[in-house]
């Protein structure tokens, strides 16, 4: 390294915070403090002659940082290079431009080993350490058969009366998937194109400090194009007719994903603003500000999409006014319609119980002028006789309205008040009032018990189901399909069963088996605590459980558990297999080369991964009859049914 760059980071060491307990130098934070023009850093930076020379011009006798040329030092290979990146070059791992494969931005992979999950009950305090690799990127011309559907195996049918193995995986069957879920995504495409209805998705939060199992601290570029992916391999699955795509998040990407998904969806309808928390209930106190909003956002696939209104029956409770006429009043003719006028004194106006015979007092203001009939009446007909007749004069229309009688009172102003009125009757043509949905919903006590549902443990993860429920009820129907690409602890497809939806999640962590699938399970079998007994669940229905036939991805689950003495016998099998990637030469590998032996055992196991060909995780389907992969009679018979070749 130059002594220029040894300069910068001798001045950079005075700043512990963009330094892990180990002493390494956290890059990421050091290049976000800059974009960011952390005063901090500034100052540190102008403190001392080399770095303020380089990095600040005098204009006007103002100093000014130019962040983009610092941005550029930090990011350069040649500003420490540790030895994880010395060997990674030294076997020819960056791109012919020199570019570390690492830095292209097409696909976006997540794996489950130690490196990319943040282990459950971090604190803040035990949050400064080495950065982490939380996921691969792909470049376009590595991105092979990584997105051909995958063969299907070991698959399970689960109901009240237990599990079997099964063979066939039938058209109306709901489906639990184990693995990568852009790949699983990618893999139902064909069968479920223009079939589902509704597409709710409980992401990653990506705050940094997320308790629970799952890769949650991406860099933001990453994040996105993560949800990017994945996004376009779901949405042509949505019907052309309602189907909606509803993605949950938290403030922190809240903005970056609505961007995001203006430009893959568009067809925007509305946000939801979920209250989570009570705004006097403060979890940590070192927050700048107490957080207890969550975000749901609804797109359409169909630009002709109008959100669904509130169905309410309708009640008496308004209808508490009665109208007596004492005399004949006097005849009117507004327009050919006939009625009779009543001034103050020639009726009686009285407030009684609730009666669905009853009147209620519509006040003409606001949009009932222009988008209500009696309201655009009384604008254009009895607002220019307000200076004709005395205030509260009555006037009687035959022929208005859509209640139990054949004509429509209207009075005029109160004397001090500027806006007439109407009594409407009970509306005759519905039982039913439709109301907008607000775009702000209550759902603290709900998440104060969340921990308590299902007969699972699933920490900070889990989402309520009457939110679920809520949901449902406003987008989709008896009968329609719901997909959820994170399943986690299994809430949708909970709410689903007992809602009589169908449904579709992935799930590629290890809990699977012991969370999601478990809590499924104990719906169908009567065993999850009884929640939404209004919509009268008795068990019926089944699931499948199926995985994504294992290739690569078998080496990345040995590679997580493994220890530093079974990393050599992992690093053989691998290559005996063949299935490593094209750019890597097995002649120049030897794992006692000093700078591979001084590494520790994390970045031992990011090397191993990144030898493996991500085209081959899973088996493809193509290749379900290639002795090679040894597909058994079950497995292929069960893909076969799934993509309707045999």
């Amino acid at each position: 390294m130059s002594r220029f760059f040894d300069d910068v980071l001798n001045v950079i060491r005075q700043d512990e915070r963009f330094f892990s307990r180990e002493g390494g130098l956290l890059r990421n934070a050091l290049y976000e403090a800059a974009m960011q023009m952390d005063s901090g850093l500034i100052k540190l930076l102008y403190s001392d002659e080399v770095t303020r020379e380089r990095f600040f011009t005098d204009i006007g006798g103002i100093a000014v940082f130019d962040k983009t040329a610092f941005g550029w030092v930090v990011s350069n290979r040649e500003f420490l290079p540790d030895s994880y990146t010395r060997y990674k070059n030294k076997i020819g791992l960056a791109d012919p431009k020199g570019e570390l494969i690492s830095s292209s931005n097409d696909i976006e992979l997540v794996f489950p080993y130690k490196e990319c999950v943040l282990e459950g009950g971090q604190t803040k305090e035990d949050q400064k350490r080495a950065e982490i690799f939380y996921n691969a990127v792909l470049a376009p011309d590595e991105v092979d058969r990584l997105l051909y559907p995958k063969v299907l195996s070991n698959a399970k049918r689960y109901s009240a009366d237990g599990i079997e193995k099964t063979d066939r995986i039938r058209r109306d069957d709901n489906l639990v998937i184990r693995g990568n879920n852009l790949l699983a995504l990618s893999s139902l495409r064909k069968r479920y194109t223009g079939k589902v209805r509704m597409a709710y998705w409980d992401v990653p939060y990506n705050t940094g400090s997320d308790s629970f199992g799952y890769n949650d601290r991406f860099s933001r570029s990453s994040w996105l194009l993560f949800i990017k992916n994945r996004v376009e391999q779901a949405l042509p699955m949505l019907t052309d007719e309602g189907g909606v795509f509803l993605i949950q998040c938290s403030f922190h990407q809240y903005s970056y994903l609505k961007v995001l998904l203006d430009e893959v969806i568009g067809n925007y309808i509305m946000t939801f603003n979920i209250l989570v928390r009570h705004p006097d209930r403060t979890l940590t106190g070192d927050k700048e500000f107490n957080d207890v909003i969550e975000y749901v956002l609804v797109y359409a696939k169909s630009p002709d999409f109008r959100m669904p209104r509130k169905e309410e029956k309708k009640k008496v409770d308004d209808y508490q006014w009665t109208v007596r006429e004492l005399t004949e009043g006097a005849p009117v003719e507004f327009d050919g319609k006939k009625g009779r006028v009543f001034l103050p004194g020639e009726y009686e106006l009285t407030k009684t119980g609730p009666a669905k015979e009853n009147f209620k007092i519509m006040t003409v203001r606001g949009s009932i002028r222009e988008k209500v009939s009696s309201g655009r009446f009384y604008v254009k007909y009895l607002q220019p006789l307000e200076e004709k007749y005395p205030p509260k004069t009555l006037f009687k229309v035959d022929d208005i309205g859509d209640d139990m009688y054949d004509h429509r009172y209207f009075y005029l102003p109160p004397e001090g008040n500027k806006n007439g009125a109407y009594l409407q009757g009970m509306p005759t043509s519905s039982k039913v009032t439709y109301k907008p949905y607000p775009n702000f919903l209550d759902f603290v006590q709900s998440y104060n018990v969340v921990n308590d549902e299902g007969n699972v443990e699933f920490r900070n993860g889990k989402k309520p189901e009457d939110l679920l429920a809520f949901l449902m009820d406003i987008f989709t129907a008896e009968g329609d399909l719901v997909l959820d690409a994170f399943g986690g602890s299994g809430t949708t497809a909970a709410v689903a069963l007992k809602m009589n939806r169908r449904f579709i999640i992935c799930e590629q962590m290890d809990y699977i088996e012991t969370v999601t699938v478990k809590r499924i399970h104990g719906v169908l079998k009567g065993e999850e605590n009884d929640l939404l007994p209004e919509y009268g669940y008795d068990g019926q229905g089944s699931f499948v459980y199926v995985e994504l036939a294992k290739l690569n991805q078998v080496f990345a689950e040995r590679i997580a558990a493994a220890t530093e003495e079974e990393l050599p016998a992992i690093y053989d099998d691998m290559i005996g297999t063949g299935y490593i990637s094209c750019r890597i030469d097995p002649g120049k590998i030897n794992l006692s080369d000093p700078d591979f032996a001084g590494l520790d055992l994390d970045k031992k196991k990011r090397f191993l991964m990144e030898l493996l060909d991500l085209n081959q995780l899973y088996i493809s389907y193509c290749d379900i009859d290639d002795e090679t992969f040894a597909v058994s009679s079950a497995d292929k018979a069960v893909s076969r049914s799934f993509y309707e070749e045999g």
